[in-house]
């Protein structure tokens, strides 16, 4: 034991050891040894450096060696949390919070689709581009998404961490550490492509500009969003989308300007208003919940082997959604110019099924939230004699949910199915669904893939809660190689609208693997939240 770990600390020091020993024991209630107390103090943020600048010790495990004597010798005990029956009405309001908090998140796209509809136009998307300016914008929306998907799901692994341990300025650096890498990565990105589509000469320099400037734009959208995710703050963002639809409107009907120069002008707006704003909102945060620290981060390969898995998933993730579309667009047929040729009967039809989501993932929310605020109180309650019985109710709880949300997404897109019938037949809406078959084909196929999806996005969140993203990872990963095989086949041998089917046999192993590991989670409850500490 060093000189340092038997120092007496000042007032101000000792309270706030005091403190963090208790954040300590509401971690891990019964440590075993100081090498415990340290690995819980690492996955809490703190480092050598920190440990020095607080306390004046040498490092991370002099404090868990002061904490663990703290312990023993004083008995100290994080208060138990007992259960408590909550009323009928809160109970209620807790739950139309969380519904609220994951519908609101698929809100911006419902404002899109609802001004495609009226306007026909969006932030980005208009019915009457020409196919080459489609094809220019698709290519460079689906690149922002898969080159920044890794950095949105680190940031928020990251935001999500601090956050939750009241450590808004760590949250902010680790933040702001990620954005602008995925920012950077996506500059790389469009340098590169214009310097092999220089050499190559794949696509004219007007589209090959479109995309990039698409690319640009949308990514710094993309991470900014995020941010507001994170700081649950979504609502400003369908503020934000509402608003460069409406400059969208000035530029384009108004000022009669082109609506594509339009859409790049609000895109960069945008842009910018969101990375101010999320920056604004993590100041305002920082000053009301900041707990008067402002420590370093750890070091980057700490940070880098913690967010692999979910950079990998996020990556993976939204390949795969967005996999089907290339390999339909790059099916041969009679007018194939490019390599990659939008298909706007495809792509109609997959934006209407989309809607399919806003529902299911509000009770996805409620689910996991519901699933997360049970396991706090009841790991303090059960004891070792009780883990097989908590472990058998968490999977009878989550099983009979899984059925609930289940038939809710067969009932959700039965409905929306007849609504779109409806709107289009009785002339509320102009776009053709039902009177084509391709896009009906598409639709349909699409509307089962997306309420499918939505549960398999249930078992990411609750694997997600519980520190165990690797096996999601995995899952999205076998995904994405049926998606592309399967489609890719029947694109070629049938039609090449039959890729949507790849999308849809993909979604089913990615919900089959992520099921069979929430299960093995659920069954051996105890080990994975001993490990999640």
């Amino acid at each position: 034991m060093t000189g340092q770990n038997t120092a007496v600390l000042s007032d101000s020091k000792q309270n706030s050891f005091q403190e963090l020993t208790r954040q300590v024991l509401e971690k891990v209630r019964n440590p075993v040894d100081r090498y415990e107390i340290a690995a819980t103090l690492e996955s809490m943020g703190w480092n050598d450096k920190r440990a020095r600048s607080l306390f004046g010790l040498d490092d991370v495990f002099v404090l868990a060696e002061k904490i663990w004597d703290t312990i023993r010798k004083d008995h100290l005990e994080a208060p138990v949390e007992h259960a408590r029956e909550s009323d009928f009405g809160r109970y209620i309001a807790k739950i139309i919070r969380s519904f609220l908090r994951g519908s609101i998140f698929a809100l911006p796209m419902a404002v899109s689709v609802t001004a495609m509809l009226t306007l026909r136009f969006s932030l980005w998307s208009y019915e009457y581009l020409s196919v080459s300016a489609a094809t220019s914008i698709a290519i460079g929306t689906i690149l922002s998404f898969v080159i920044v998907g890794g950095f949105i799901q680190a940031l928020a692994r990251f935001g999500f961490m601090y956050l939750n341990q009241g450590y808004v300025n760590m949250a902010r650096k680790s933040v702001y550490y990620f954005v602008r890498i995925g920012f950077v990565t996506s500059l790389v990105t469009a340098l590169l492509f214009f310097i092999f589509n220089w050499l190559f000469s794949i696509y004219p320099w007007q589209m090959s500009l479109l995309i990039i400037l698409f690319l640009i734009f949308l990514s710094g959208i993309w991470l900014s969003v995020t941010v507001m995710y994170i700081l649950q703050k979504e609502l400003v963002f369908t503020g934000l989308i509402t608003l460069g639809i409406g400059i969208v409107f000035i530029l384009f009907l108004i000022l009669k300007m082109n609506i594509i120069v339009s859409q790049l002008i609000s895109l960069g707006i945008i842009a910018v208003l969101g990375v101010l704003t999320s920056h604004l909102l993590f100041l305002r945060s920082e000053r009301q919940k900041d707990m008067g620290i402002s420590p370093d981060l750890p070091r980057k390969s700490v940070m880098y082997f913690i967010c692999l898995p979910y950079f990998k998933y996020g990556f993976l993730y939204f390949l795969f959604l967005n996999l089907d579309r290339i390999v339909a667009w790059s099916a041969n047929t009679a007018f194939m110019p490019y390599f990659i040729w939008f298909r706007g009967e495809y792509e109609l039809g997959l934006d209407f099924a989309l809607l399919v989501l806003i529902l299911p993932m509000g009770l996805v929310e409620v689910v996991v939230n519901e699933i997360m605020f049970k396991l706090v109180a009841d790991q303090k309650t059960y004891s070792i004699s009780q883990l097989s019985a908590l472990s058998s109710q968490y999977l009878r709880f989550y099983l009979k949910r899984l059925i609930f949300i289940g038939l809710f997404c067969i009932v959700n897109s039965i409905a929306l199915f007849f609504l779109i019938r409806f709107l289009e037949y009785n002339g509320f809406i102009h776009l053709r669904v039902f009177r084509n078959h391709i896009t009906l084909f598409v639709f349909i196929w699409a509307l089962g893939s997306y309420s499918l999806l939505s549960l398999g996005l249930m078992n990411t969140l609750i694997l997600f809660c519980l520190s165990y993203p690797s096996t999601v990872a995995k899952s999205i990963f076998i995904a994405v190689i049926v998606n592309a095989v399967i489609g890719f086949i029947l694109s070629r041998w049938i039609a090449y609208y039959w890729a949507v089917i790849g999308l849809a046999v993909g979604t089913v192993v990615f919900l089959v693997l992520s099921l069979r590991s929430v299960i093995k989670v659920l069954s051996n409850l105890d080990y994975y939240l001993y490990s999640a500490q």
